[in-house]
């Protein structure tokens, strides 16, 4: 198995990204809208809002998974975070995510003070739900009808986990 390297998104990233997000299976199981642009990522990348971290794993210098992680900016929630992801098609089943939420969990438990991730999951992504799990997310809740998708609304789970100290 090839070695995966986590690291922070840089411009250089930008065309590996739009083709991560234009697979049609990627922004099937994400909130992402079809057809995005090249100018789109440069300018997500270029424009990082304040407590986002956007991480790329790489293989063979490829960036072939991305993870954006938000830090909530309200000083209530300001100990939560949450988190999207995305692994190339022909990328997937080789740990990319697993590497990808390995570093988003050491930024939050060991960097940025984070006692609670939260994310939300389409109920039928059971690969990302598997993957959620194995890194101690618990469902707490269903969102009916949470989002339009292939001309049908889906229903999604909110999923946390928290941090044992």
């Amino acid at each position: 198995m090839k070695h995966v390297v986590v690291r922070h998104a840089e411009i250089r990233d930008a065309e590996d990204l739009y083709e991560i997000y234009s697979q049609p299976a990627l922004y099937r199981d994400t909130l992402q809208l079809p057809h995005p642009t090249l100018d789109k990522w440069q300018s997500r990348i270029a424009s990082l809002p304040t407590g986002h971290y956007s991480l790329v794993a790489c293989l063979e210098n490829k960036a072939v998974g991305q993870l954006t992680l938000m830090v909530e900016p309200s000083p209530r929630r300001s100990h939560v975070a949450t988190f999207g992801l995305g692994v190339n098609e022909k990328y997937q089943g080789q740990g990319v995510a697993s590497a990808l939420m390995q570093e988003m969990v050491n930024l939050c438990d060991n960097w940025l003070r984070i006692e609670r991730i939260e994310l939300t999951v389409y109920t039928d992504n059971a690969p990302a739900l598997a993957l959620y799990r194995k890194f101690g997310f618990e469902v707490e809740g269903t969102g009916k009808c949470f989002a339009f998708r292939d001309g049908h609304y889906v229903d999604a789970y909110f999923m946390a986990r928290l941090r044992v100290v």
